[in-house]
């Protein structure tokens, strides 16, 4: 901690970081002990960010991420789409294909942002707050894929650090899309869609830059 920081705010940040990577929530005595700090200053932190709602607590006093933080969540798309959009243009650009960012919204995939390509005769239509099943299309198929615990060394994978699909969610057009890595927070994809009966081999190496950049660019 610096003398510009808060170590008040640090703790209490830390303790939703703490909360919003783990499905069943934390006692004060685990939080005491990741936080490496007394009980009494985990008590007086919970019960700071109950008062806002960010927090709440079970019958059986375990904590766990409050609605409130559904407040905040509302004003990350915007943040993330700015912050994408020069890797989507560039992508849509190079492939003469409609680019997307896709982020998880419960078990839906949510177009946040999308880029048409501005050279092309056709191309397929796609419009950001599209919402899709993320068992369908290149878009939430990326997203599960990058789900799925790493392969053990020497053993067959399918996955090429990209997903393609055909006519899943739109008859004549096909889908490549590759997961955002390494985004704390953010759980998403991005991906173009074309009216093809095959994706291009140099497209999903493409799309794989360009999840890369989306994802530096959001670090």
């Amino acid at each position: 901690m610096t003398a510009e920081t808060s170590q008040t705010l640090d703790r209490g940040l830390r303790v939703l970081k703490l909360l919003a990577d783990t499905d069943h929530g934390l006692t004060v005595t685990e939080l005491s002990h990741k936080l490496g700090v007394n009980r009494t200053v985990v008590y007086r932190l919970l019960a700071t960010l109950e008062q806002h709602a960010l927090v709440r607590r079970d019958l059986g006093g375990r904590a766990r991420v409050g609605l409130g933080v559904l407040g905040l969540g509302r004003q990350v798309h915007p943040l993330v789409r700015e912050a994408a959009m020069p890797a989507l243009r560039a992508l849509a650009e190079d492939i003469g294909a409609t680019a997307h960012l896709t982020l998880v919204d419960g078990a839906e995939a949510l177009a946040v942002a999308v880029v048409e390509p501005t050279w092309t005769d056709y191309h397929v239509a796609y419009r950001a707050g599209f919402r899709h099943p993320l068992e369908r299309g290149a878009a939430g198929k990326a997203i599960l894929a990058a789900r799925r615990p790493p392969q053990p060394p020497g053993e067959d994978t399918d996955a090429p650090g990209y997903t393609l699909t055909h006519g899943e969610l739109e008859a004549g057009a096909c889908g490549a899309a590759a997961p955002l890595l390494g985004v704390t927070g953010v759980e998403g994809s991005v991906g173009v869609v074309m009216l093809a009966d095959v994706v291009p081999e140099r497209v999903g190496e493409r799309v794989m830059h360009a999840a890369r950049e989306v994802a530096e660019a959001l670090r």
